[in-house]
């Protein structure tokens, strides 16, 4: 079973702590370095490139928020896992906007942290209901017709358009419309936006 290389992002030492013990006690889970600030943690994450950073984001010198906007500015692929006391949609709704794969509050047990580093290895998405719930709060109401919702399920999914017209039975140039509209109404930039807009507002639904 190939490790997970974890990187953690957090200043207070304790927290620190208990986030090695626990994560450093699964087989699956590698830790390969450990940074107590944001400039720190930027400068950990460009030498080590782990497969996964778990970040705080109230962090001394550079804030969280900071750390992740750099770091997938270097590094668009970069996966991270958002462990934070902040519980508010906005801060939600921010850290996903930019980029965050997870978002958990400090109190989740340490068998939901690893699952969501495990399933952001993996390259999904890992929001607890409670953030979804947070998120839908502040999210307006998107009225799509049922085909549209077809298409939104299966752009969640990661398809291409002739694969949508495939799965759907209607034409290719026909999905491209669907899509123009869903991301019109959605007010996405692109796919990616779109899937993450459905997933905040409970449109679709991770398995």
């Amino acid at each position: 079973m190939k490790q997970i290389r974890v990187l953690l992002i957090e200043d207070h030492f304790l927290a620190r702590m208990a986030l090695h013990s626990v994560l450093s006690g699964h087989a699956q889970i590698s830790i390969v370095g450990e940074a107590s600030d944001g400039e720190a943690g930027i400068a950990m994450y460009r030498s080590l490139r782990p497969d996964v950073a778990v970040l705080d984001l109230r962090l001394p010198r550079v804030s969280g928020f900071e750390v992740l906007a750099q770091v997938r500015k270097e590094f668009p692929g970069a996966r991270i896992v958002i462990l934070s006391n902040y519980q508010g949609s906005e801060d939600i709704y921010r850290a996903v906007r930019s980029g965050a794969m997870a978002y958990l509050t400090k109190d989740a047990s340490g068998e939901e942290l690893l699952g969501a580093i495990q399933n952001v290895h993996r390259g999904l998405r890992y929001l607890p209901q409670a953030a979804l719930g947070r998120l839908a709060e502040r999210m307006p109401a998107v009225d799509l017709t049922p085909r549209e919702a077809e298409v939104l399920t299966c752009i969640t999914k990661g398809c291409s358009n002739r694969e949508i017209a495939d799965e759907l039975g209607i034409a290719e140039k026909t999905v491209r419309i669907h899509v123009s509209s869903v991301l019109d109404k959605m007010g996405a930039r692109d796919r990616t936006q779109a899937t993450i807009y459905a997933l905040q507002r409970g449109l679709v639904h991770l398995d």
